[in-house]
């Protein structure tokens, strides 16, 4: 069994490379941070771009759904099109969850990482008491990594890691490759039965957004992970094996770089839409036409008369009305799915749809 260092006693691993690597990684992460400024109301990128985050973390894991499964699903409603459409949403709502709590806390503890995990798995387990949890190889089956075992050693594992998230005196390293330590670390812990990967993942975000690196939990690694996942694994196992840090923190500043890029391109496309959206319904509508109803349609890529009358507080004939007239000028198409009217936001789903597929230009 490969035997865990406690952080943050791992030697000089920021090499010249790496601190390179650094400071481009930090160069889009402030663009992004700056553009998620640009859009007025949060709940617009948190509905949207964490559900995102949510699919590409979850397939990670072979936990696979549509676009139409996820948006057409009622996560207040615990209504969902499909098995994995649930799991994915769990997951949205486990990264909003900790969001809300490190805006509030200024950190992100022990507990935090047990609630999210929780709302992941939707069980309160917490961390494993039984010994036998080993790590194999999916092709081979050949065990290639043991984590540690003992429920005490857990425990003092992840109260050091803990510490180390918490602590910013307890070395001086670059955030970005803290996070990068901090992911690791945590897979190698592995405290949990399940959810370790996307509590993981969850853990990223946060973290940058403790240190304030990111306004919104909005960044997207985990799709750059899922598009590089047999590296991701191969990476994660040769640093444990050799303790050399460098390949491993340069995928992780590399994840950083792309999808802060990336992200940053979509949140403007996200933005030039808007207002393309909002000058035709005012020009076309203006009897109709508010902010509210502009940002509902943003919020919901697929809406219904449900959502519409809940947040603009009107009556389910009115918000049907409103709807339909918006069809009627090509803003949205409506489709008839079992009992319920959706309303398709066509060209935001196009665009949210093409994340992950193709580079965004």
């Amino acid at each position: 069994m490969t035997t865990l260092i406690m952080l943050p006693h791992l030697g000089d691993i920021e090499s010249k490379a790496v601190l390179k690597k650094t400071a481009k990684a930090h160069q889009a992460l402030a663009e992004l941070k700056g553009v998620v400024g640009s859009i007025p109301n949060q709940a617009i990128l948190l509905n949207t771009l964490s559900l995102q985050e949510a699919k590409d973390s979850s397939a990670i894991e072979n936990i696979i759904t549509t676009h139409d499964d996820l948006y057409q699903s009622d996560s207040l409603a615990r209504q969902f099109i499909s098995l994995a459409a649930k799991e994915v949403h769990n997951y949205a709502t486990a990264l909003r969850r900790g969001f809300e709590q490190v805006q509030q806390t200024g950190l992100l503890t022990e507990r935090h990482i047990l609630d999210i995990q929780q709302c992941i798995e939707e069980n309160d387990a917490g961390y494993r008491t039984q010994a036998g949890t080993v790590l194999k190889n999916q092709q081979t089956g050949e065990v290639v990594y043991e984590p540690p075992q003992h429920p005490d050693d857990i425990v003092n594992y992840m109260r050091n890691l803990e510490q180390f998230i918490n602590d910013d005196q307890l070395c001086d390293w670059d955030d970005l490759v803290k996070m990068a330590v901090i992911h690791h670390q945590f897979e190698s812990i592995h405290p949990f039965y399940d959810g370790n990967g996307r509590t993981g993942r969850i853990i990223n975000i946060l973290f940058l957004v403790k240190q304030n690196l990111l306004g919104l939990p909005v960044l997207y690694l985990s799709r750059y992970i899922n598009q590089h996942k047999s590296s991701y694994y191969s990476l994660l196992q040769t640093t444990r094996n050799t303790n050399d840090w460098e390949a491993w923190l340069l995928f992780m500043l590399e994840a950083v770089e792309q999808t802060s890029q990336q992200t940053t391109v979509l949140i403007k496309q996200i933005r030039d839409l808007m207002q393309h959206h909002k000058i035709a319904l005012r020009d076309k509508l203006p009897k109709i036409y508010s902010q509210d109803l502009i940002n509902n349609m943003f919020c919901h890529p697929y809406t219904k008369i449900d959502f519409v009358a809940n947040e603009l507080q009107v009556s389910r004939q009115t918000a049907a009305r409103y709807l339909d007239e918006i069809v009627s000028i090509g803003l949205l198409s409506k489709h008839k799915m079992g009992k319920d009217n959706y309303y398709l936001n066509d060209d935001l789903f196009l665009l949210l749809s093409a994340v992950g597929q193709k580079n965004l230009a």
